[in-house]
């Protein structure tokens, strides 16, 4: 039984099962995808999921590109075809390539010595652990992987494999789109607003707000830049940000020309030959630009970015020391687990997209579906009473807290949530989260009763003592937790021979428990276990995170084949 399916049994796909990610619509137009040519696959339940074939040929260069040094895959010897319908999923079915592509997205969230790097094709066992590895570990780095199982890779489905590598890819487009890799970001604010608004944007909206920044500075005169799609379709804009932001030594210089071509598609190839003089075309073809493709002009812009940002800070504007620049590591692994749900939309900054209630609700519907009495909630907000309504989802978000959930909210109030406490928010995320292991656990154990800290420590103990394990679990704040070889003999109680002993190291150097720990949450991935948290969790034993990467264990054992 794949554990994906009973993990994610209660959300619901979105609408119509469409390999779209459509940015929010004040963003982003819809692309017409009758102008485009599309790859169709029917599944057995009916409907037809599309893929955009120019979307795919741009998917296998860049990964072509990406990933070209990578003595593993061999991409510069052997590249993937990107004429090939099939060429792109058929590399993907081992597993290898998306747990590579995630660690340049994020590095080291997998451990490579997880992953099974040689083995013949017709292995599928080793084939099925890579690809639990590859979905577990995108799962823990904020990626919707609702619906996304196994054997949907292994079997190449094509909206599915799109889908979860162009969010891999996003990340890895936007992972230094902040204030701490380049600090000049400053320069976008506008008057009011502090470095820490903008960590609530998207990387959609700081990069439309850094292509206008450039666009000021040059002599463009059209209109502002709204989306990745009709607004740079002729080419104009992106021919005036080209210019702005190429170095002041580039030989041959970047220049107009393009604009004097009236042929939109010619000029978008003349625009491009400019982005090659400073080699950032990116693989983006002229149709790309002249369609108005939102997602491979969104990767169009963010490659400028990080390859150009152009944005020199004058000294006096460096953030103070203090000053919110970046989040936390704890809210970051509560941003990466609600977006790892499906939920909409997209959480970018906890506490100001959380403050309306609605994303809060949507995840007590999923821990006890159709609970939530939604006639009771304000899903749009309007004028003079949008404080009103959405302090009235609050109050029903903390009292729905109180009963049925039991949650320990004391000193929470619904005003907490909306004017975005950061301490009391994250005790009431760091609840759901506890909530939903444990409803998962419940579910899968059939139980009438919650399941508790000490049926998951005596499940623990149990487990070790028949695999003739030596390592006891007392709590989940044992200091000794703190080198993962309790962790590791877990994983290889439930799944013999998993462990490769003479890989884990006994020093105690603060050093060896990270590479210990992110070896012991790579495997726990790797047998199907969903893990959120993250090695430095383990070395610092937080007793919070250790709960769920034990409650995530279990519930990877109770799903395992029973011999």
């Amino acid at each position: 039984k794949d554990p994906g399916s009973t993990w994610n049994r209660n959300v619901k796909p979105t609408a119509g099962g469409v390999d779209r990610f459509v940015t929010k619509k004040d963003i982003s137009d819809d692309i017409d995808s009758s102008a485009s040519a599309v790859e169709k696959q029917q599944e057995a339940s009916g409907p037809y999921h599309s893929v955009l074939v120019e979307e795919r040929v741009w998917t296998t260069n860049w990964l072509n590109q990406l990933l070209a040094d990578d003595a593993h895959l061999n991409l510069r010897a052997n590249p993937i075809d990107s004429q090939d319908p099939q060429a792109l999923y058929k590399r993907c079915q081992d597993g290898i390539l998306l747990c590579k592509l995630i660690n340049i997205a994020v590095p080291k969230t997998i451990d490579e010595r997880a992953i099974n790097l040689n083995f013949s094709k017709q292995d599928i066992f080793r084939q099925s652990e890579n690809l639990e590895l590859a979905i577990n570990s995108a799962r823990g780095i904020g990626c919707k992987v609702v619906n996304i199982h196994s054997e949907n890779i292994s079997k190449g489905v094509p909206h599915l494999v799109m889908g979860l590598l162009w969010q891999i890819i996003r990340i890895q487009l936007t992972s230094v789109i902040n204030l701490k890799q380049v600090p000049g970001l400053v320069l976008l604010l506008r008057d009011g607003e502090t470095p820490e608004d903008l960590l609530k944007l998207s990387p959609e909206e700081l990069l439309l707000r850094w292509f206008n920044y450039q666009l000021q500075r040059s002599q463009y005169k059209g209109k502002p830049v709204t989306n990745f799609s009709g607004d740079i379709k002729d080419s104009e804009a992106y021919t005036y940000l080209l210019n702005v932001i190429a170095p002041s030594n580039t030989k041959p210089p970047l220049t107009l020309k393009p604009l004097n071509e009236t042929d939109l598609r010619r000029r978008a190839e003349l625009m491009l030959q400019e982005s090659d003089k400073i080699k950032a075309r990116a693989h983006i073809a002229p149709d790309d630009v002249v369609k108005g493709n939102p997602r491979l002009n969104f990767a169009f812009v963010a490659n400028l970015f990080n390859t150009y940002p152009a944005l020199d800070l004058p000294t006096e504007k460096v953030p103070e020391p203090g000053i919110v620049i970046e989040e936390t590591r704890e809210e970051k692994t509560y941003r990466n687990f609600i977006n790892s749900l499906g939920i909409e939309p997209h959480v970018n900054y906890l506490y100001s997209d959380l403050c309306d209630g609605l994303i809060i609700l949507q995840l007590y519907d999923i821990i006890r579906p159709k609970t939530v009495d939604w006639s009771k909630i304000y899903k749009t907000f309007h004028g003079m009473k949008e404080r009103f309504q959405k302090l009235n989802n609050c109050n029903y978000a903390v009292d729905y807290a109180k009963e049925p959930l039991n949650f320990k909210i004391t000193g929470i109030g619904g005003a907490d949530i909306l004017e975005g406490n950061k301490t009391l928010t994250l005790g009431l995320v760091w609840q759901i989260m506890r909530a939903y292991t444990l409803s998962i656990l419940q579910k899968l154990a059939k139980s009438t009763k919650p399941i508790a800290d000490k049926d998951i420590i005596n499940w623990a103990n149990e487990k070790l003592k028949s695999a003739n394990k030596k390592t006891v679990l007392t709590n989940f704040h044992d200091q000794g937790l703190s080198d993962s070889m309790l962790i590791c003999d877990l994983i290889d109680a439930i799944k013999p021979g998993s462990i490769q002993y003479h890989l884990l190291k006994t020093s105690g150097t603060p050093e060896v428990k990270m590479d210990n720990a992110l070896y012991a949450i790579s495997m726990a991935r790797k047998i199907g276990a969903p893990i959120y948290a993250l090695p430095d969790d383990i070395v610092e034993t937080k007793q919070k995170m250790l709960l769920t990467v034990f409650a995530c264990l279990m519930a990877s054992d109770m799903l395992a084949p029973k011999n």
